[in-house]
């Protein structure tokens, strides 16, 4: 199958086959074979996926749901396909938790639900299907995503499109592995949000600001200004007759107003330069469409 093939099936397909995930298939037919169908297995029979961008399982989290299993039992079934080369096992795709939780509660089998696909359909399910659920901290939301990228070369927009997210969500989200793994630790127990990790990508000593917010629980907003503080200290002195004529900075004023961003206006011998700084990807797509409509 082609990569574009491949695309547009994701496109067309992958939405619908999530949200049959929970629900069993319909009896084989003939031409239309099918080994999907509500059943019981020992837990022994199912292994975990070693591609589930689902790598953290808060103990307290998984108490809660044993807790809940032993009182009710377990209400939804797992999501599995056929072990690759081994017979009469299974490999989950969706619902981990579910199997640990079963697991402590002291199930001997659970209810699973089929589906035969491949590996690579495998691996989106198992993404997609977490990030829908919101069941990812975001260093796992941003691995799973640079995991498709990196195996079956998606762009941004492609993720974006196919997850239900924008692009400068995607976007955002991939920065933040380029934070150190003390931050990312940060990110994985919560101590950190999203909205201020993105802050410090940029930041001259993010580490440092980190251990700050978390100290003095600073907001978004707080950390955004601490982040961008040495871009805003007084500049060296110049000389006389570098300083700007009032023509100069009434023209940058303007189109600040326009942007809603800072412009900076810089003349040359010949020519100049005309500088936009933005601090989020959102405001730049802002900007695009803003020049787009002009």
């Amino acid at each position: 199958m082609s990569d574009d093939s491949s695309k547009r099936r994701l496109g067309r397909g992958l939405a619908a086959l999530i949200g049959e995930m929970d629900k069993p298939s319909a009896p084989a037919v003939q031409d239309r074979p099918s080994i999907s169908a509500d059943r019981r297995v020992p837990l022994e029979f199912i292994i975990p996926n070693p591609r589930n961008p689902r790598r953290s399982f808060g103990d307290a989290e998984l108490t809660d749901l044993t807790q809940s299993i032993r009182e009710h039992g377990l209400v939804q079934p797992v999501v599995v396909r056929p072990a690759p080369g081994q017979p009469d096992r299974f490999e989950l795709i969706a619902g981990e938790r579910r199997w640990r939780a079963a697991q402590r509660a002291g199930l001997t089998d659970i209810p699973i639900i089929v589906r035969d696909v491949n590996d690579r359909t495998a691996l989106e399910l198992a993404i997609i299907e977490n990030v829908q659920r919101a069941d990812l901290n975001p260093v796992e939301e941003a691995l799973g995503y640079q995991q498709l990228i990196d195996d079956h070369s998606y762009t941004q927009a492609d993720l974006g499109q196919v997850i239900g997210k924008s692009r400068s969500h995607v976007a955002n989200t991939l920065r933040l592995l380029k934070l150190p793994d003390v931050i990312r630790d940060l990110l994985v127990d919560g101590s950190l949000s999203a909205g201020h990790a993105r802050t410090l990508v940029t930041a001259q000593d993010p580490a440092g600001l980190a251990k700050r917010i978390v100290e003095e629980g600073l907001s978004v907003r707080q950390a955004e200004s601490l982040a961008q503080a040495p871009a805003d200290k007084p500049r060296p002195q110049r000389h006389p007759r570098d300083d700007k004529d009032a023509d100069t900075l009434s023209l940058e004023k303007m189109l600040s107003d326009i942007t809603g961003l800072t412009v900076t206006i810089t003349h040359k011998d010949r020519g100049g330069d005309v500088r936009i700084a933005y601090r989020t990807l959102d405001q730049l797509d802002e900007l695009c469409r803003k020049l787009k409509a002009t």
